[in-house]
């Protein structure tokens, strides 16, 4: 494995074969992969922090972020990695990301296996989000707030209750973020617009939890009636951090999803 500075980014790129990009969500970094490692054998992984997120600054150009920053990001990855054909994968808001980096890029993404995929946020949801990041301005302190809320509001029932290392690695995830770097990050998801779904093309694999209040299953439902041929599997006691709740689960449905490509 290698870690390396990429126009600004820490990436990890590690193993063998047909290219693999990893898209995080809010909160998340490059560890949101590392549970599925093992059926991800076969390809190069290639897993950024988002600029902003963990180990990743903020653009230096003092460009605010937003899913276009984060698009043009990783377009710019892949053209310095001299990648001409990719497979990604992406959890909760990369997930979006992923879907607009089908549409800008056609021809050159092969697949998309999304979890705990969103289109875009309910506009519902938009003033919470927003609310968020400006109360990640608060700090430290602020930091460990949203932490605790995230782990009591985005795991399972089942996780709370017999899997306490999992709510220590979500609640790290999320208090390591840098608090302007996550303040923006939460603009960013809180002003994403929906691609246009119904253009994407390419084999693609949505996965959810039973208990995932970010993504839905009936909102993921919709999302598997626009795109065409996508596959909807459902995980049983599993709130939106699906890779960390139900690794083997992850692992199992990628490794069928990617054994029937062409």
């Amino acid at each position: 494995m290698t870690t390396q500075i990429l126009n600004d980014l820490t990436v990890e790129i590690d193993g063998e074969g047909a290219a693999l990009l990893c898209i995080h969500g809010l909160g998340g970094s490059s560890n949101n992969w590392t549970p599925i490692l093992p059926a991800l054998g076969g390809f190069r992984r290639i897993r950024p922090d988002l600029p902003g997120s963990a180990r990743s600054p903020l653009p230096a150009d003092g460009q605010t972020l937003s899913i276009e920053h984060y698009v043009e990001t990783m377009t710019r990855l892949l053209s310095k990695l001299d990648i001409e054909s990719v497979h990604v994968m992406a959890h909760s808001m990369g997930t979006i990301v992923a879907q607009h980096l089908a549409l800008r890029r056609p021809g050159t993404l092969k697949s998309l296996a999304l979890f705990g995929p969103l289109a875009a946020p309910p506009e519902a949801a938009r003033p919470n989000i927003a609310a968020r990041a400006n109360a990640a301005r608060g700090g430290v302190a602020a930091m460990q707030e949203i932490a605790d809320a995230i782990v009591k509001g985005a795991t399972s029932t089942q996780t709370k209750e017999q899997q306490p290392a999992v709510l220590a690695l979500v609640r790290e995830s999320v208090m390591r973020q840098s608090p302007e770097g996550y303040a923006q990050s939460c603009a960013a998801l809180a002003e994403a617009q929906s691609a246009v779904l119904e253009r994407i093309d390419v084999p693609t694999l949505l996965v959810t939890g039973d208990q995932d209040g970010v993504a839905p299953a009936v909102n993921v439902r919709t999302m598997q009636e626009r795109i065409a041929g996508s596959r909807l599997v459902v995980l049983e006691g599993c709130g939106h951090w699906t890779t960390f709740e139900q690794p083997q689960r992850c692992a199992q449905e990628l490794e069928a999803f990617y054994a029937a490509l062409p």
